[in-house]
């Protein structure tokens, strides 16, 4: 596993893996990378690696709040019983993205798996959020999630968008903290809801908006080294990064585009075991 001191080096490796040529197709299909995901859910479920061994490359790396650890101090090693998972899909970066919710834990996690050419997981990247985590509420996480779980479907052909597209509003929605005009590039809307650790902006009625409480000061830090998982199926982005004025916080941010239009945002904020302030 590689050193701590490598850990930025090695997200701006991932970060460009996004944007950089893709992996043949050959070398990249749904059912692999399900495979993949199904042994991360019962890797956790059971605080064991065993599940996951047989799909791992011979080298691969595991990080976890943005940085790089061991597996056996992280919250992978602990058994938790899951309420709720929902997997993306990237066909083009052979990658994953997982939202977890173990309110008994309670954590609420974040994961992007990244095959190689070999099919093989070459890396895992967690955000754990916990009890000390932004507007942190397992439970009340799981009750919003559970509530959506008939909005977040594959979409058809007719209402999905390019990967371009998906990418520059989640990309939008990040730079609005340190750009003034980025708010105008973020395409709303409605009925659109934004749930931001356990706080909810939807009220079940048609106007509901993702706009209220977005930033008024632009002149804040930058969110940087953004990793991302774009499944056009589904609408959706997966973007980690690291939430430079909220204490350097590690950062999960999904959000889901219909006919082009942004319709739902999920965040969790987690500030390395230190309580999150602004």
């Amino acid at each position: 596993m590689a050193p701590a001191s490598s850990f930025y080096l090695l997200i701006n490796v991932l970060a460009s893996v996004t944007s950089a040529a893709p992996f043949a197709q050959a070398a990249c299909d749904r059912t692999i990378l399900a495979q993949a995901a199904d042994a991360y859910i019962a890797a956790q479920t059971a605080g064991s690696l065993d599940p996951l061994k047989s799909v791992l490359a011979t080298s691969w790396i595991y990080t976890e709040n943005n940085k790089n650890i061991s597996t056996s101090s992280s919250v992978l090693s602990k058994k938790l019983t899951i309420d709720h998972h929902r997997t993306s899909y990237d066909l083009v970066t052979c990658a994953t993205y997982t939202e977890v919710v173990a309110a008994s834990g309670p954590y609420v996690i974040g994961t992007q798996i990244r095959h190689n050419t070999d099919r093989k997981v070459s890396s895992i990247d967690t955000i754990a959020s916990t009890t000390g985590s932004w507007l942190f509420n397992a439970t009340k996480t799981l009750e919003y999630v559970k509530a959506e779980d008939a909005g977040w479907k594959p979409l058809p052909v007719s209402a999905q968008s390019s990967r371009e597209l998906i990418q520059a509003a989640g990309d939008a929605y990040l730079d609005m903290w340190s750009d003034a005009h980025a708010h105008e590039k973020v395409p709303w809307g409605t009925p659109c809801v934004r749930l931001e650790g356990s706080a909810y902006t939807g009220k079940g009625e048609p106007n509901d908006s993702c706009q209220p409480g977005i930033p008024s000061n632009h002149n804040q830090a930058p969110n940087t080294r953004r990793r991302y998982v774009i499944d056009e199926e589904m609408g959706s982005v997966s973007i980690f990064c690291v939430w430079e004025h909220m204490m350097n916080a590690a950062d999960s941010h999904e959000f889901r585009l219909e006919n082009g239009k942004l319709r739902y945002v999920h965040t969790m904020t987690e500030c390395g075991g230190r309580t999150c302030k602004l």
